[in-house]
C-alpha cells in the first residue's frame, strides 16, 4: 500500500504557492534537480552528433511529484507580469509541467499534436480556445528554440496569438535571439551558467567542468542577432534587383516554365503545396482546399496504394478549375533509356498528366535527353535538383555548379531547378530558369529526420529562390485553405520585397 511523503501535495492541498519565489527555493530547486539526476555531467552525445560536457533530462521530473510542482510555480513566477488567455505545452517532455501549472492557476490548457490523425476531427491543436486569444508557450528548455517555433506556427495558423514563451532551463545557445527574431519574448527560470555557478558553489561542480560546459555553450551557438539580420557593408555593392515574373516569361524556351512565371504572375502567388498524403481522397481534397491559393500542386503518387486514369482526370479537372501546375516529385535518377518508359508508361503515365516532374543529374545529361523524348512534345517541363532541403544532403558545390550549367544547356526542355540558396552560386544561370525550394514554414527550425526548415522570407530574399514549396505547415493544418492563403501572402510578400 503506498504511503505519502511531506514533500508531495496531496489532492486537497493543490493550490497556487503564495508570495514570489525566493533566491533560495531557486536554489534550492537546482540542488534538488541534480540530485534526481535531471542534470548530468560528463560526456554525452547529443541529438545533433555533438559531444556535450552536460546533458539535461527533464523528463525524470515525473517521477517527483514535489520537483514538478516546484518547477510549474517557479516557470510561472517568470511570467507573472506576461499576459495571456491559455497555455500550451511543447510536446512531449513539458507537457506534465504546462498540466501541472494549469491545475494549479486555473488557465486554460491546450495540446499539440506532433502527428495530426487522418481520422477523427484531424485537429493539429486540440482544446478549447477562441481565435485572438493569446497563447503562452510552456517548454521545458530551449537550445536553439527550433521546437518552440514548430508549436507556434499551427497556433497561429488556428488564429491564436502568441507573444511569450516559458521555459526552465535557457541553454544560452541562442534560442532567446531566435524568438525575438520571431517576436517572441522568452522568460526562463534558470540558465545554464546559473545552474552550474550553483552546483559549483556548494561543491558539486568541479571548475575544470564549470570552464567545459562554458566553452561548449560558447563553441555551439545556434543563432545570433547579428546572423539573423546582417548589417550590409556600406562598401558592399548594390545586388541586382529581381526581374518580376512576367518579364521572365518571355525569356523562358520551355513552354511549362514559360506558363509557371505568367500564371504566377497573373494569380499573385508564388506559393507550392507539397500534398505528402497517404490516399488518393486526401491528396485531392488538399488540391480543392489550397488550389486558389497555390501555382503549384506537387505530388507523390507512388505512396499511393492505388491510381487510374480516372484519378488523373480528377486531379487535371482541379487544376484547370484553380489554376494551377502539376508537379509529380518523382526525381528520376536512372539512364536515358529507362527513364523514357517510367515517364511515358507503366501504373502512373507521369507525362500524361504531370506539367512537371524532375531528375537527378547523377547518370549524366542522358537523362534530359530521355525524359525529352517522352516530355517535351507534351509541353511538359523538366526540374534538376541542384540542392536539397535534408540535413547532410551530398548535392552541394562543383555537383550544383554542373547541375546548373547542364540546365543552360538545355532550357529547352529544364524549366529549372529544386534547390535552397541559388543566391549563393558561384555562377549565374539564365532568367528563364525557375528556382523552386522545399522546406518551408513560417518558422525556421528542422524535424527528427534532418529535413531543414526556412522561412518563405529567408528562402525568397536572402537565398534568391523564386517559389516556396510547403507541406506540412498546410497539409497538416486544421484549415487547409487558410494555412495556404497565409503562405501565399508571406511568399508574395516576400518576392514583391525584392522588386522595390
Amino acid at each position: 500500500m503506498a504511503t505519502s511523503t511531506p514533500s508531495v501535495a496531496t489532492a486537497a492541498e493543490l493550490k497556487p504557492k503564495e508570495g514570489p519565489i525566493t533566491s533560495q527555493e531557486f536554489e534550492e530547486l537546482v540542488l534538488r534537480l541534480h540530485e534526481i539526476e535531471a542534470v548530468k555531467f560528463g560526456n554525452f552525445k547529443l541529438k545533433s552528433g555533438l559531444m556535450s560536457p552536460i546533458y539535461i533530462d527533464l523528463r525524470v521530473i515525473v517521477s517527483y511529484p514535489d520537483v514538478l510542482r516546484r518547477v510549474a510555480e517557479v516557470m510561472w513566477h517568470q511570467v507573472s507580469g506576461a499576459a495571456f488567455d491559455v497555455m500550451c505545452g511543447v510536446p512531449y517532455t513539458a507537457l506534465p509541467i504546462a498540466t501541472c501549472m494549469s491545475l494549479l492557476h486555473g488557465t486554460p490548457m491546450l495540446m499539440r499534436r506532433k502527428e495530426v490523425k487522418e481520422y477523427g476531427t484531424k485537429k493539429a491543436i486540440e482544446g478549447a480556445f477562441k481565435k485572438g486569444q493569446t497563447c503562452l508557450i510552456v517548454e521545458d528548455l530551449v537550445t536553439s528554440g527550433a521546437s518552440v517555433m514548430e508549436t507556434v506556427e499551427p497556433l497561429e495558423v488556428e488564429g491564436l496569438k502568441v507573444t511569450d514563451v516559458v521555459v526552465l532551463i535557457d541553454r544560452e545557445q541562442g534560442g532567446a535571439a531566435r524568438m525575438a527574431s520571431n517576436g517572441l519574448r522568452l522568460h526562463s527560470a534558470f540558465t545554464l551558467s546559473f545552474i552550474i555557478k550553483t552546483l559549483q558553489a556548494h561543491g558539486l561542480v568541479s571548475a575544470k567542468v564549470a570552464d567545459s560546459v562554458a566553452a561548449f555553450i560558447a563553441a555551439n551557438q545556434t543563432f545570433t542577432p547579428s546572423a539573423a539580420a546582417p548589417t550590409p557593408s556600406p562598401a558592399a555593392p548594390a545586388q541586382p534587383k529581381r526581374l518580376p515574373f512576367e518579364e521572365r516569361a518571355s525569356l523562358c524556351q520551355n513552354a511549362a516554365g514559360r506558363k509557371l512565371l505568367e500564371l504566377m504572375a497573373r494569380k499573385r502567388t508564388n506559393l507550392a503545396v507539397a500534398a505528402d498524403v497517404a490516399t488518393v481522397e486526401e491528396m485531392l481534397r488538399i488540391a480543392d482546399a489550397a488550389g486558389p491559393h497555390i501555382a503549384v500542386f506537387k505530388t507523390h503518387v507512388d505512396i499511393f496504394d492505388k491510381w487510374d486514369d480516372g484519378i488523373a482526370t480528377q486531379l487535371r479537372h482541379l487544376a484547370d478549375k484553380h489554376e494551377f501546375l502539376i508537379f509529380e516529385d518523382r526525381k528520376f535518377a536512372d539512364i536515358g533509356n529507362t527513364v523514357v518508359s517510367q515517364y511515358g508508361g507503366g501504373i502512373y503515365k507521369i507525362a500524361d498528366w504531370s506539367d512537371i516532374t524532375n531528375a537527378h543529374l547523377v547518370p549524366g545529361p542522358g537523362i534530359i535527353d530521355g525524359l525529352r523524348k517522352v516530355g517535351q512534345e507534351k509541353g511538359r517541363g523538366l526540374l534538376l535538383l541542384a540542392e536539397m532541403s535534408s540535413k547532410g544532403a551530398l548535392a552541394t558545390g562543383a555537383y550544383t555548379e554542373k547541375v546548373a550549367e547542364a540546365a543552360a544547356a538545355n532550357q529547352d526542355f529544364v524549366m529549372g531547378f529544386i534547390c535552397q540558396s541559388p543566391a549563393k552560386w558561384a555562377t549565374p544561370v539564365p532568367p528563364g530558369l525557375v528556382h523552386m525550394t522545399p522546406g518551408v514554414q513560417l518558422a525556421s527550425g528542422s524535424d527528427a529526420l534532418g529535413q531543414q526548415y526556412n522561412t518563405p522570407a529567408s528562402v525568397i530574399g536572402q537565398g534568391g529562390s523564386d517559389v516556396i514549396i510547403v507541406g506540412r505547415g498546410i497539409i497538416k493544418a486544421a484549415d487547409p485553405a487558410a494555412a495556404a492563403a497565409q503562405y501565399r501572402e508571406a511568399g508574395w510578400a516576400a518576392y514583391e520585397a525584392t522588386l522595390a
